[in-house]
C-alpha cells in the first residue's frame, strides 16, 4: 500500500506550486497556439508523471499504470462520444437533410442572437441531461458551424451555454456522485444546488449573447432572451427542489425549448442580426465559406421532418441509455471490469483529505454497450440507413471521420491520463487543500475549488467525487453547512466545464477549427473566472447574509 502524500515539502505553499505545474504547462502552452494541444497533452502528461513521481513519491510503476488507465478512459467513453457525434452530423451533412434543418430553424428565427439561445442553451442543455460528458458542446458546436457561425464563436459560445445544466448531466450523474462520497441524500444535494443554479440560469442566456452580439445586440432582443431564461431557471429550480434530480434539464431545457420557440411566433426583434462572427476581433471569421444563399422555397412538413428524423432518434436513444434500468439490463451481460494490478486499492486516501485511511479504487469498466457513444454510433447507424445510406458508404465515411479524429482523441485521452494521475497521487488533493486553508472566505474558495476540479478532470461529477468529501470535512470545521458546501462544489464546477482542456478539444474537433484550442481558450477564459467568482460570492451570501441563509435552512 502507499498512502496519499500532501505536503512533500512541508510547506503548503511549495507543495502547491509543484502540485500546480503540469496543469499551468497545460493552459500555457495550449493558450500560446505555438504547440498544437495533443503534444501540449503529452508533455503535460509527461510533466505530471514527473512530479508524481519525484515530488509526491508515488511509485513509478503506480503513476505508469494510473496514466494507461486515463489514457484509456479518455477514449472510453470521452472519444468514443466525440467520434460518433462527428460521424452521426457527417452523415446528415452528405445526406442533405442538415441543409433541410438550418432551413428550418431559419424559419423559426434568421437572428444568429435568437439561434444561439435555441442551439446552444436550450439544444444543448437538453443533451446534456440526457447524455453529458462531451455531447452537449459537440452536438450544438456542429450545428452552429453549419448553419455559417464562425468556428470561435460556434465553439466558444457553446461552451459558455453549456454551464447552467452541467450539475444536473447526464440524469443527475453528478449528484449522484456527489451524495456517494458525502452520505448526504441525492435529494437534498440536488433541491440545493436547485436554490443556486437557477440565479445563473437567469444570467448565462444574456451572458452568452453578449459575448457574442455585445450590449447593444443584446438589449435588442432582451425580451426573447428573458423568456429563455425564465423557463429554463423556474423549471429547474421546481423540479431540483419537489420532484427529482434526475430529469431536472430534461424538463427543463424542453419548457425552455417550447417557450422560445412560441414566443418566436408573435415576437421577432426589429433589427435582424446576421453577422455569424463574434463582436469582437474574430479571425476564425474568415475561415468560414461564404455561405450559400437558403432556398426561399417553403418547406412541407414531410421534408422539416426528414431533416429532424436522424436527432429525434438520437434523443430517443440517449433517454433510453441514459435510463439507470438500461444499464441494469446490459451491463451485467455487455461489460468487463478490469481492475488494473498493482494499482486497484492499492493507494490510500488519508486525512484531511478523507476522514480515515480509504483505497482508491484503479478498475477500468468497459461497459461497452451502455457507452452513450455507443447509444450514438446506434443512433448514427439507424439514421444512416432512414437517409439511403448503405453499409460501405457508412463504413467508408466512418473511416474518414477517424483520421478527421486522430488527434482530438489523443488529446481528449491525453487530458484524461493527467486527471486520472492527479487524482491517485493526491495532487489534485494538495490543491483543493490550498483552497480549503482559506477560513472564513471559504464559501467563496470552497466554491472555486469545484471551479478548479472541474477545469482539472473535465467532469462535475468526476469533481465531486474528487472534493465531495473533503468539502464536507472542511465546512464541518469552520461550522458552516456541509449541504451548502457540497453542493457549492457541484455549482461552482459547472463553470470549470468550459475551459477544461477536453471540452475545447471536443469544440474544436465538432468545428472542424483543429490547431486553434488556445484561440478558444484566450476566448473563454475570463467568462469563466468571472462566472465562478460570482457563483462563488452568492454561496457567501447564502452562509453569511440574511435572507440569503434561509434557502440553507429551508427543508
Amino acid at each position: 500500500m502507499w498512502n496519499q502524500v500532501y505536503n512533500p515539502f512541508n510547506s503548503s505553499t511549495i507543495s502547491t506550486v509543484v502540485a500546480a505545474i503540469p496543469v499551468v504547462v497545460l493552459l500555457v502552452l495550449i493558450a500560446t497556439n505555438k504547440v498544437k494541444a495533443h503534444i501540449a497533452a503529452i508533455i503535460a502528461l509527461v510533466l505530471a508523471n514527473l512530479v508524481a513521481i519525484y515530488a509526491f513519491t508515488m511509485p513509478a510503476n503506480m503513476s505508469l499504470r494510473a496514466s494507461a488507465l486515463g489514457v484509456v478512459t479518455g477514449f472510453f467513453p470521452i472519444g468514443w462520444i466525440v467520434l460518433n457525434v462527428i460521424f452521426m452530423y457527417r452523415l446528415t451533412v452528405d445526406s442533405g437533410r442538415f441543409e433541410v434543418l438550418q432551413r428550418a430553424i431559419g424559419g423559426v428565427t434568421n437572428d444568429r442572437r435568437l439561434q444561439i439561445l435555441l442551439i446552444a442553451f436550450s439544444f444543448g442543455a437538453f443533451f446534456e441531461g440526457a447524455s453529458g460528458f462531451g455531447t452537449p458542446v459537440a452536438v450544438t458546436g456542429a450545428v452552429l458551424i453549419g448553419l455559417g457561425f464562425s468556428p470561435l464563436a460556434a465553439s466558444g459560445l457553446s461552451l459558455i451555454a453549456n454551464t447552467a445544466p452541467v450539475a444536473y448531466g447526464a440524469l443527475g450523474t453528478p449528484i449522484q456522485g456527489l451524495a456517494t462520497v458525502t452520505g448526504f441524500d441525492p435529494f437534498v444535494l440536488g433541491a440545493m444546488v436547485g436554490r443556486q443554479l437557477p440565479v445563473f440560469s437567469m444570467i448565462v442566456p444574456f451572458w452568452v449573447v453578449w459575448a457574442f452580439a455585445g450590449w447593444k445586440g443584446m438589449k435588442e432582443v432582451w425580451p426573447a432572451i428573458l423568456v429563455t431564461a425564465l423557463s429554463f431557471a423556474i423549471p429547474q429550480f421546481v423540479i431540483s427542489n419537489f420532484i427529482n434530480p434526475w430529469i431536472v434539464d430534461i424538463g427543463a431545457s424542453l419548457i425552455s425549448m417550447g417557450a422560445l420557440i412560441l414566443f418566436l411566433k408573435v415576437w421577432q426583434p426589429k433589427t435582424i442580426w446576421t453577422s455569424a462572427a463574434l463582436r469582437v476581433h474574430d479571425d476564425s471569421a474568415s475561415t468560414v465559406p461564404p455561405v450559400k444563399p437558403m432556398s426561399t422555397e417553403k418547406l412541407t412538413s414531410a421534408q422539416v421532418w426528414s431533416a429532424l428524423t436522424p436527432w429525434i432518434i438520437l434523443c430517443v436513444i440517449l433517454l433510453v441509455w441514459g435510463t439507470n434500468w438500461f444499464k441494469g439490463i446490459v451491463n451485467p451481460i455487455f461489460s468487463w471490469n478490469f481492475p488494473v494490478p498493482e494499482l486497484h486499492n492499492m493507494i490510500n486516501k488519508v486525512p484531511p483529505v478523507a476522514a480515515k485511511p480509504t483505497p482508491e479504487g484503479a478498475v477500468f469498466a468497459f461497459t461497452y454497450v451502455s457507452y452513450t457513444g455507443s447509444g450514438m454510433l446506434l443512433a448514427a447507424i439507424i439514421s444512416g440507413f432512414i437517409m439511403g445510406f448503405s453499409p460501405a458508404k457508412m463504413i467508408v465515411e466512418y473511416g474518414r471521420t477517424i483520421k478527421i479524429c486522430t488527434y482530438s482523441l489523443i488529446t481528449i485521452s491525453a487530458m484524461l491520463a493527467i486527471g486520472t494521475l492527479t487524482r491517485l497521487s493526491g495532487v489534485d488533493a494538495t490543491l483543493g487543500l490550498a483552497f480549503a486553508a482559506t477560513g472564513v472566505l471559504y464559501p467563496f474558495f470552497g466554491t472555486l475549488l469545484g471551479w478548479l476540479g472541474v477545469a482539472l478532470t473535465g467532469s462535475d461529477t468526476a469533481s465531486n467525487v474528487l472534493f465531495g468529501n473533503l468539502q464536507k470535512i472542511t465546512s464541518e470545521q469552520l461550522g458552516l453547512s456541509p449541504i451548502l458546501m457540497s453542493a457549492a462544489n457541484s455549482s461552482g464546477g459547472v463553470m470549470g466545464k468550459m475551459i477544461d482542456a477536453q471540452s475545447i478539444v471536443v469544440a474544436s474537433t465538432a468545428t472542424n477549427w483543429f490547431g486553434h484550442e488556445g484561440t478558444i481558450l484566450r476566448f473563454v477564459f475570463w467568462h469563466s473566472i468571472v462566472l465562478a467568482c460570482m457563483v462563488g460570492l452568492f454561496v457567501m451570501l447564502q452562509a453569511y447574509v440574511y435572507p440569503f441563509t434561509l434557502m440553507v435552512l429551508a427543508p
